[in-house]
């Protein structure tokens, strides 16, 4: 991907008010995120993979806006003796498949590979989240209906 395809990429997602786009490829991911609120022409460019030349840069709006800007990460969290199960998708997490329902899991239970875990809900789509590892339920990390981001921290299993 050359910079007159980020350029193609962004004018776009300007015209079309989209707020966020992923785009993975040859081994390159691409992610693009733009507040709804703020001004015309502020983006975030995250990318990942081969380190792109210094000289690139993304331009929105005829601002330049350098390839290596990113939204503050949030501080990380050091795992509770466990393995962290992460959010696959960006949506709304919630613990329980309707509001008058108990959890799938809650803090202390013993879950098995499979298990589902949560529900996250993605345009629409609920996706069940399933664990990875067998063990118990440790720590629980959004709050139920809190919206959570490709990657963040779902909960901690410690596996037996």
């Amino acid at each position: 991907m050359d910079i007159s395809d980020l350029k193609e990429i962004l004018r776009i997602l300007e015209e079309q008010d989209i707020t966020e786009f992923e785009l993975e490829q040859d081994g390159v991911k691409l992610r693009v995120c733009r507040a709804s609120s703020a001004p015309t022409g502020v983006a975030a460019v995250v990318a990942s993979g081969p380190a792109p030349s210094p000289a690139a840069s993304a331009v929105v709006s005829g601002s330049p806006v350098p390839a290596s800007t990113a939204p503050p990460a949030p501080p990380a969290e050091p795992p509770a003796n466990g393995t962290v199960v992460k959010s696959p998708i960006v949506g709304t997490f919630y613990r329980a498949p309707d509001p008058n329902s108990p959890p799938f899991v809650s803090i202390g239970d013993r879950v098995k590979v499979g298990q589902v875990l949560c529900i996250i809900e993605a345009m629409k789509l609920m996706n069940e989240i399933e664990a990875e590892v067998a063990g118990e339920v440790v720590k629980i990390h959004p709050e139920n209906g809190q919206p959570v981001q490709y990657g963040d921290p779902l909960f901690t299993v410690r596996p037996s």
